[in-house]
């Protein structure tokens, strides 16, 4: 089947997924989640990807936010299918096997910033605005940004982000460890096509194992991460492993 919404395509062991390909304001309708979540069990599935790239480019958005003008139609039943539609898709990003890089190109606000925290790696051009509005407009997120973004930039900042909705520049969202890297806007694709080419000329297994127990060391305690991680290592770091590349 086809996509309305989504951009597709794998190269040099890397899977692009690019949001509404080239359109201004990427919203997340119910629509473009379900689609993302058929695009990332496909690109899972593709032995020829090692990694995957989500971003709007070549538009103005990375992703603007949720559909507002589905949710003003909304009753609570809706706004609960709507929370779990999102959840579900951010789950299964975080439960990929493979190191997904968020390219935010462009304007990422509200579950766009969510669906940005759901992903690896956050990758920014320098004409990143990125932000909250939801107090503004009278809403709160229902995709786990009020619990994921303390994790990643801490509760003082995830208040200020929040309580003001606020829009931040790419400068401002790497000072508060929101982004990973910024590059200028006329370099910004080719610095994500290298970055993301690089990781995936990895091996996939190891890759996988780090992304697991990466995410994993948020939920429980050193000594069980550790014996986890010694587990994982006992697997992989044998002689089997090794002769492929030998």
């Amino acid at each position: 089947m086809p996509y309305k919404k989504l951009h597709i395509e794998v190269m040099n062991r890397v899977g692009y997924i690019l949001l509404e390909s080239g359109s201004r304001f990427n919203k997340l309708s119910i629509t473009t989640i379900r689609e993302l979540k058929r695009a990332f069990t496909q690109l899972e599935e593709d032995e020829a990807a090692h990694a995957i790239v989500l971003s709007g480019y070549p538009g103005e958005s990375f992703a603007a936010g949720a559909d507002i003008g589905q949710m003003v139609h909304f009753y609570p039943g809706d706004a609960l299918h709507f929370s779990e539609l999102g959840q579900s898709l951010f789950d299964q990003i975080e439960s990929c096997a493979k190191p997904v890089i968020a390219a935010l190109n462009g304007i990422t606000m509200g579950g766009g910033c969510d669906l940005s925290m759901s992903c690896d790696i956050r990758i920014a051009s320098e004409s990143l605005q990125i932000g909250h509005s939801g107090a503004k407009l009278g809403i709160i997120t229902g995709f786990c940004g009020t619990h994921k973004l303390p994790q990643i930039v801490g509760k003082n900042f995830a208040r200020e982000i929040f309580m003001t909705s606020e829009i931040y520049t790419a400068a401002e969202a790497l000072r508060m460890g929101l982004v990973d890297r910024v590059y200028q806007h006329n370099v910004f694709w080719q610095e994500v096509t290298a970055f993301a080419e690089r990781i995936a000329s990895h091996p996939l297994t190891p890759l996988s194992a780090a992304k697991r127990l990466i995410n994993t060391a948020v939920d429980i305690d050193l000594r069980s991460g550790c014996l986890l991680e010694r587990e994982t290592a006992t697997h992989i770091n044998s002689l089997q492993s090794f002769l492929p590349l030998i």
